[in-house]
């Protein structure tokens, strides 16, 4: 996603192989993961000889959180604290009273935080600065 975010406005999609190789990723293993994205809305691609994927919106208009939910699934540490994927743990007494419990919200709130308010733009603008 941030390959995709460093290309200018309207150009032309990029090739799976190019990400791939750009990215250091292997192509089955990114070709899952673009197609999780897509369907997702992150991304549009493009069949033929000319095809590829780019990014469906603005690069500020994602959120790394999103990206992130979508590749990897809840931030949540545990399921207990999981706000889409929630599961009561087997071995808690009380969850109102778990303080494990309580530490974890504390973190999953600040991950998504910090995630939810982090866009595409933010990372690639950090990430070129780093460079």
């Amino acid at each position: 996603m941030l390959f995709l975010a460093e290309a200018p406005a309207g150009s032309p999609p990029i090739p799976m192989t190019r990400i791939a190789a750009e990215a250091r990723v292997p192509r089955k293993f990114l070709e899952l993961i673009l197609a999780d994205l897509r369907e997702a809305g992150f991304l549009l691609s493009t069949r033929g000889k000319m095809g590829g994927y780019k990014l469906s919106r603005p690069t500020h208009l994602i959120s790394l959180g999103e990206i992130i939910r979508v590749i990897e699934g809840p931030l949540a540490l545990v399921p207990c604290v999981s706000r889409t994927a929630y599961r009561a743990c087997g071995d808690c007494k009380d969850e109102a009273t778990c303080a494990i419990r309580h530490a974890m919200m504390r973190v999953r709130d600040e991950t998504a935080r910090i995630l939810d308010g982090t866009s595409l733009a933010d990372a690639a603008v950090e990430e070129l600065a780093a460079a």
